[in-house]
């Protein structure tokens, strides 16, 4: 088995997307197929970003008329060092997030959302 992870989000624009995860989240495209698809990845994690009602299956409605669509809660988890420092830095960018930060037994966290409104957790672990 491969030691990367692969996660799909649907996204409304994939260039907007692939510029949000490349520009701000440190990821690098590894597989350009705009406007419909594009593969970014940081690390072991693949992230596969399909525009709604492309080309490719992803987006494709089910058989009982359901529309996959972006936004939704299943998410993936960045740890950062300092997470007051990246949530500053990116609130400045311009980023939104869907809470503030929430600290607890673990750690720290707060849900980023792409341009999409697709969540991303960034997590800072309790130091101990």
């Amino acid at each position: 088995m491969s030691d990367q992870a692969s996660v799909r989000y649907l996204v409304e624009d994939v260039d907007q997307a692939v510029k949000f995860y490349v520009e701000q989240l440190g990821f690098e495209v590894v597989f350009d197929a705009a406007p419909d698809f594009v593969m970014v990845s940081r690390g072991p994690l693949r992230l596969m970003l399909n525009v709604v009602g492309g080309s490719g299956g992803a987006s494709q409605p089910m058989p009982d008329g359901r529309v996959p669509e972006p936004g939704g809660w299943s998410r993936f988890q960045l740890t950062v060092e300092d997470l007051d420092s990246e949530v500053e830095r990116l609130r400045s960018g311009g980023a939104s997030f869907r809470n503030d930060i929430v600290r607890g037994i673990g750690g720290s966290q707060i849900l980023l959302e792409d341009p999409s409104g697709n969540a991303i957790e960034l997590f800072e672990p309790l130091n101990r």
